[in-house]
């Protein structure tokens, strides 16, 4: 049975789209059968991987109402292991759609969907919006776990109580399976004084829900974070993963850690 994971914070310009495209490429080439869903209106994921609104008649918003199948939206990227379902800025529409039509159980209609070709993968990775509206909240109801990007930046943590009360609802009503699989912070700069005082509230607050390199983790260079990396800025021009552009790069080797912590189930 595959793992569901949703990359969800609702604030934007955390991450989440670089976490989702990065952790689904990692671990497709540690030869893991993933697909990666972009449930973001914005459609970043997908145009990350080269593919534009020309390259595809039917995306993640006619699976949701129902006009196509999830498996007839799939795509396959230019990374062995690793599909796609698109996205398409029309996503904005499908929230106002449900409410009008009064969908039956509006919260699950993605979780259904998954359910028809789950079995086909070991990983299913969500990008979700920056917002916790109706498509956040059917990723989450899908999900078995989610990985929080926390940016290594001043008001880090702002809302992130919010996303957590929205978290602890999800699983006591629609989503009793839904765990915090860990917390990741991004745009680390060891130069920060700023990034540094960040991380260390991280530590302080969410040791044991950080991902570790090794078992048994304690000092601070055990545990995983994503650095600013100019690789990980250029690659998405490129239509590739930073894996594919650059596999050397501290952001490559960074989500590369994270991929393997995930296979190996690091954390804290």
């Amino acid at each position: 049975m595959s793992e569901i994971i949703t990359i969800a914070n609702q604030k934007g310009g955390v991450g989440k789209t670089t976490t989702a495209v990065n952790l689904a490429a990692s671990l497709a080439v540690a030869e893991k059968k993933v697909l990666l869903i972009d449930a973001d209106p914005q459609a970043n994921a997908t145009t990350h991987y080269g593919f534009h609104r020309n390259d595809y008649e039917y995306n993640i918003y006619h699976a949701l109402t129902g006009i196509k199948k999830l498996s007839d939206v799939v795509l396959q990227t230019s990374v062995a292991n690793l599909d796609i379902v698109p996205s398409n800025i029309g996503l904005v529409g499908v929230e106002k759609e449900f409410y009008d039509k009064d969908v039956e159980s509006r919260e699950l209609v993605l979780k259904k969907q998954i359910k028809t070709i789950q079995s086909k993968y070991d990983y299913i990775i969500i990008d979700s919006p920056p917002a916790l509206g109706l498509i956040t909240i059917n990723a989450l109801g899908a999900s078995n776990s989610v990985i929080i990007p926390i940016q290594c930046e001043f008001f880090a943590l702002e809302g992130l109580a919010q996303l957590l009360n929205t978290i602890k609802l999800i699983k006591k009503t629609i989503n009793p399976k839904l765990n915090i699989k860990g917390f990741l912070p991004t745009m680390y700069s060891s130069a920060n004084n700023l990034s540094k005082q960040v991380y260390a509230d991280l530590m302080q607050h969410f040791k044991n829900k950080l991902f570790t390199l090794k078992e048994d983790a304690i000092s601070e260079e055990d545990f995983i974070y994503i650095p600013r990396n100019v690789k990980l800025a250029e690659s998405p021009s490129f239509g590739k993963p930073v894996i594919m552009y650059d596999v050397k790069s501290i952001g490559s080797i960074a989500y590369q850690n994270l991929a393997g912590a995930i296979v190996g189930a690091r954390v804290g």
